[in-house]
C-alpha cells in the first residue's frame, strides 16, 4: 500500500511538473509573438518614415487614427511616426529582455527539477 502511494505522490509530481513545463513553454511562445507583431510593426512604421523623408513637408499625406483616415501634412506626421517608432524600439528591447529572463528562469528551473525534455 505504500508502495502504491508513493506512485500516486510520483505520479502527481509529474503531472505538476509537466503543467509547469507547459507554462513555462507558452508564455515564451506569446512572448515570442509579441516580439514577432512590434517587429513587424517597427518595420512598417520604417517603411513609412523612409518614403515620406524624401518628400516636401507641405505635401498632404493620410494618417489612420483610431480607425479615421485624417489628411495631415508630411510636416504634421513625420514627427508622430518617428515618435511611435522610437516607442516601439522600447516596447521591443523589454519583451527581448522579459523573454531572456523568463528563458533564463525556465533553464533555472529545469535544473533544480532534474528535467530532461525528449522532445522540443
Amino acid at each position: 500500500m505504500a508502495q502504491q502511494q508513493q506512485q500516486q505522490l510520483s505520479a502527481k509530481k509529474q503531472q505538476e511538473l509537466q503543467l509547469h513545463y507547459t507554462n513555462y513553454k507558452n508564455n515564451l511562445q506569446n512572448i515570442a509573438q509579441k516580439i514577432g507583431d512590434v517587429e513587424q510593426e517597427s518595420e512598417e512604421h520604417k517603411l513609412v518614415l523612409d518614403t515620406l523623408d524624401p518628400l516636401p513637408q507641405d505635401r498632404k499625406c493620410f494618417r489612420m487614427i483610431n480607425g479615421v483616415l485624417v489628411q495631415r501634412t508630411v510636416k504634421d506626421v513625420v514627427p508622430a511616426l518617428r515618435t511611435n517608432s522610437e516607442g516601439l524600439k522600447k516596447v521591443l528591447d523589454d519583451l527581448l529582455k522579459q523573454y531572456k529572463s523568463k528563458q533564463d528562469e525556465m533553464e533555472k528551473w529545469k535544473k533544480k527539477n532534474n528535467i530532461q525534455v525528449v522532445q522540443q
